[in-house]
């Protein structure tokens, strides 16, 4: 199977390009619903070798971008068919509240310091994006599941910031949610 990614020349590094065209035909097969195993977590988690002359590695990224979405509406609409719109709108309704409770903490005070030593990003860019998810939440401010996936913190150590597991798992859990509003 061959894909139409653009290549990069043959002395930069790129992506494996067979593990790439691999990955996409085991998500292809699961967007059929051949591959009850496959899901969107799969793609977001998805990552690959490199080799000279391999594929793009932005162009394939955003490819994944776009296929993340793919696979959150077609689950959106899975959810919609089997509980029906009201049922959906209202569980959606929640899971966005419980998101912006966290959001109406402090700024500082949003997520859970790290311990001495561990690896944290820096409260004030995240407080930052925290800030522009409540215009988003609130205020309807446009803004979009890429803008949250490509959110980029600076690194600390310790409690001068927020422990990165905890924020990647809210992120993850904002984008979810943000994707799957039509």
């Amino acid at each position: 199977m061959s894909t139409s990614f653009e290549r990069v020349s043959r002395f930069s590094v790129g992506y494996d390009m067979r593990e790439v065209d691999d990955f996409l035909a085991r998500a292809r097969t699961a967007y059929e619903g051949r591959d009850p195993e496959f899901s969107g977590a799969d793609i977001t988690s998805a990552s690959f070798g490199t080799e000279r002359g391999g594929y793009d590695m932005r162009v394939v990224d955003e490819a994944l971008d776009r296929l993340s979405d793919a696979f959150a509406l077609q689950s959106r609409d899975d959810a919609i068919a089997s509980t029906g719109e009201d049922v959906w709108v209202a569980q959606l309704t929640e899971r966005a509240e419980s998101l912006k409770e966290r959001l109406e903490r402090p700024a500082g005070d949003r997520f859970a310091p790290a311990s001495q030593g561990e690896p944290s990003y820096d409260k004030a860019d995240v407080d930052a994006l925290c800030d522009q998810l409540v215009a988003y939440f609130t205020d309807g401010l446009p803004m979009s599941v890429d803008d949250v996936r490509r959110s980029a913190f600076r690194r600390r150590r310790g409690a001068e910031g927020y422990r990165e597991a905890v924020v990647d798992v809210y992120l993850d859990h904002v984008a979810d949610v943000m994707a799957s509003v039509p």
